[in-house]
């Protein structure tokens, strides 16, 4: 594999990874959001998904970020009567986001990139001594 098509392979991933945190941040900027309106439901977490597709350029499958999917299990309930969102039970729904699970996601996710962007270095170092070599 020629360092430019693992550069381009590694850009890929730079790309998918940085999707992945902002979907992740999102999340995470919502987790104690409430619906805008009574009865209304509250913000459902967003699950990034990845997907391996062939690059025509590069002539090498590369990760990219692919359909962003809504998570379906419940939303969290809080009784709180005085809340003007609360039904007629005096629950208020709030997202199903765990701002913990986000966190160990949104940190796999900078490992992630930040194994990309060394593979960047590291071929950009070899191509610059590539061609100390060659000057010599």
């Amino acid at each position: 594999m020629d360092l430019n098509r693992a550069i381009g392979v590694a850009a890929a991933g730079l790309k998918a990874q940085a999707g992945r945190m902002r979907v992740i941040s999102e999340n995470i900027a919502n987790a104690d959001s409430t619906a805008r309106t009574p009865g209304g439901e509250p913000y459902r977490r967003k699950v990034p998904t990845m997907k391996a597709s062939f690059n025509d350029e590069l002539a090498s499958d590369v990760v990219t970020l692919g359909r962003v999917a809504r998570d379906a299990s419940d939303f969290k309930v809080r009784y709180d009567p005085g809340n003007p969102l609360a039904d007629a039970k005096g629950n208020v729904l709030l997202p199903n986001v765990d701002p913990l699970v986000e966190q160990m996601d949104l940190r796999e996710a900078q490992r992630s990139y930040e194994a990309n962007l060394n593979m960047v270095g590291a071929a950009r170092r070899m191509i610059a001594r590539t061609l100390d070599i060659l000057r010599a």
